[in-house]
């Protein structure tokens, strides 16, 4: 798989039936490897072994409703009370990320109301502060620790 703007890390993969697959760690299981999973495992890794985020802390494909309509989260992160606190959108590494990245997250937070929101193609990587009050996000120069996250609140 292509090389990302994140650490190296080992995998487990496996072919079946002509495709690839890879071992999901949180979720326990094999799954298909597709960028965007590529993407996602790398990144939690690095949000787990680098930024010290819990793993079980942290939600895979998280299932929400919005508006009568079945949506996932590509993750989300829990504080240590188990609320919502960061939804973390993935995409695929030739994927551009832009306004409508953000949007994305942003509508499923009219659910969660999380107060940080992640985005990653491999490539890039923004995380930022979600000010309600004034509609805007402010933004972090690098991806934060996850004490560091809790701290500010």
């Amino acid at each position: 798989m292509l090389q990302l703007n994140l650490p190296e890390y080992k995998f487990r993969i496996k072919i079946q039936n002509e495709r690839e697959y890879i071992f999901d760690n949180l979720r326990k299981k094999f799954v298909a490897l597709t960028p965007e999973e590529w993407v996602r495992q790398n990144f939690i890794r690095f949000l787990i072994d680098e930024k010290k985020y819990p793993a079980s802390y942290i939600a895979i494909e998280k299932q929400i409703e919005l508006n009568g309509l079945l949506k996932r989260c590509d993750a989300v992160i829990y504080n240590p009370d188990f609320k919502p606190f960061a939804i973390i959108e993935f995409k695929a590494p030739q994927i551009k990320l832009n306004q409508a990245t953000f949007d994305q997250a942003a509508v499923y937070n009219y659910k969660l109301k999380v107060d940080y929101l992640i985005i990653s193609n491999g490539i890039e990587h923004f995380a930022c502060k979600v000010d309600t009050q004034n509609s805007c996000y402010s933004f972090f120069e690098q991806i934060p620790n996850y004490s560091y996250l809790l701290e500010i609140g």
